[in-house]
């Protein structure tokens, strides 16, 4: 009767010897990506510097993953975005070349660029990019949303923290602060005219937002900011302190840092906070306790090529940068959709 088991002898012996030879192979291949992703991350001469983005016409990082940076439709169909974390796959939607080339940019596989993408396709899919809209920005730096939405019709209130705060916190000397509209329309995303019509500014501590803003806007948003508060729980109470701002249906959108490698551990200091999973469940619950609704949240982890990249500090040398290392953590962005109720306790 013919064996169809374990071999023996000298089969076996030979096997052992496959399976060893194999396993070489096998870590010097792995070395060898290794040295690529490295390679990826250094400060000069990288692979990424040959083929990431250079200058208008290209772009060819995104097209060796996408096929294109042109968005195909004029205008962007619903997705519908839920709420969400940063995941490969949002990047190659017609929708998120749409959203870039409005703001004047090109597609990118970056955190921040989808952090934009995100805030401004979740808004349009549910009415709220139309003339006669007021929205109210939070931590504003120098984003490009403030004139995209004007560019609809929006009336805009972007603010930021005092320049005095802002040098306290380094902000200011790292260019990502705004004390006035002087660059919020660098781009010339929407007209002067309509930019100077609808967009205006005023100094707002996002832990202490004045009562005067209570109830007078359609939407309002931050973009990785809340993180910065000085806590978990002060990101969390400016998320519900937020939609005091808000008219009764009226829409908020923000995203922050997320802790992908833990549910237990993470940072929180008063300069960076990493939300974990734990957190944004908390933070959803009290939402809606409040009469709030927050939007389905996707936990979906991606496991596209962009996202096997992790990238190391110091940042902000290339792409991809859709995961980062803060500490001993993973991150990434999360997206939060909440509607405020017709009736709630703020």
């Amino acid at each position: 009767m013919k064996s169809f088991g374990w071999p023996m002898g000298a089969a076996a012996t030979e096997l052992r010897s496959d399976i060893a030879r194999l396993r070489t192979e096998i870590r010097a291949d792995l070395a060898e990506l290794r040295r690529k992703l490295e390679e990826i991350s250094a400060p000069s001469g990288s692979v990424l510097e040959q083929i990431g983005y250079k200058g208008d016409d290209s772009n060819e990082l995104y097209k060796a993953f996408v096929g294109g940076t042109e968005a195909v439709a004029a205008s962007a169909a619903p997705i519908p975005f839920s709420s969400t974390l940063c995941q490969q796959v949002h990047f190659s939607l017609d929708q998120y070349r749409f959203w870039v080339k409005q703001m004047k940019d090109r597609p990118k596989f970056l955190r921040k660029q989808w952090e934009f993408v995100y805030v401004a396709q979740a808004l349009h899919e549910r009415g709220f990019l139309s003339a006669g809209k007021k929205g109210l920005a939070f931590g504003v730096g120098l984003e490009p949303l403030p004139a995209l939405f004007a560019s609809f019709g929006c009336e805009i209130l972007a603010t930021d923290q005092s320049f005095e705060s802002a040098v306290r916190a380094g902000w200011a000397r790292s260019n990502q602060h705004s004390a006035d509209l002087s660059r919020l329309n660098d781009r010339g995303i929407c007209t002067d005219r309509m930019f100077g019509e609808l967009v205006h500014f005023a100094a707002v501590d996002m832990n202490a937002i004045p009562a005067e803003l209570d109830g007078s806007f359609d939407f309002c948003w931050s973009a990785c900011s809340l993180e910065h508060l000085g806590s978990l729980r002060q990101g969390m109470e400016f998320i519900k302190n937020s939609m005091r701002t808000l008219r009764p249906g009226g829409l908020a959108i923000h995203t922050t840092e997320f802790n992908l490698s833990s549910n237990d551990r993470t940072i929180e200091s008063a300069d960076l906070s990493l939300y974990r999973r734990s957190d944004i469940d908390a933070l959803a619950r009290e939402l809606e306790a409040a009469g709030h609704a927050v939007a389905p949240i996707d936990w979906t982890r991606g496991v596209g090529l962009a996202e096997t990249v992790v990238d190391l500090p110091p940042y902000g040398r290339g792409e991809p940068h859709l995961r980062l290392r803060i500490g001993d953590y993973d991150c990434t962005s999360i997206g939060l959709i909440v509607r405020k109720g017709e009736v709630s306790s703020n």
